[in-house]
């Protein structure tokens, strides 16, 4: 299971563990930290498609499953994706410590669009059923 997301770059020197020892893989990922509240982060991304089909793979998804959830990125490595990697800092963080609340989830505008779709991932998207009772969901389809 990845800590952080299947498109972090792994350490290059813990490459040969993918296949007997993934849980030992180090990221290349970085947060960056105020007073002990993390407030920001980001990640060296993924920009190999080789890499990139193997960190699914390890990771549990079939080939169908990295495409159907995952098909765009793919698509995307075909057009020379360069080396790149990001920030993200967090207003909603900022807004919650200066409030004094304990979630930013009392600040954050989620769902983003006001149709809770995220249009980039095409998300929400069908999730597999395994992945339902990890989280112990039960659907209840009835409309």
């Amino acid at each position: 299971m990845a800590t952080h997301h299947p498109f972090t770059m792994p350490n290059p020197d813990d490459l040969h563990l993918l296949d007997t020892h993934p849980e030992q893989v180090r990221a290349l990922a970085y947060d960056f930290v105020c007073n002990g509240i993390e407030v920001g982060g980001g990640s060296i991304r993924i920009h190999d498609t080789e890499l990139q089909e193997k960190m699914f793979e390890v990771l549990g998804f079939t080939r169908q499953q990295a495409e159907e959830q995952f098909g765009f990125l793919m698509n995307a490595f075909h057009y020379g994706a360069p080396p790149h990697a990001g920030i993200a800092f967090g207003l909603d963080r900022y807004v919650s410590i200066m409030a004094g609340l304990d979630s930013i989830r009392d600040v954050i505008a989620f769902p983003k669009n006001n149709s809770g779709r995220d249009v980039m991932l095409d998300a929400p998207s069908n999730l597999a059923d395994k992945q339902l009772d990890e989280l112990q969901i039960k659907l209840d389809l009835k409309v």
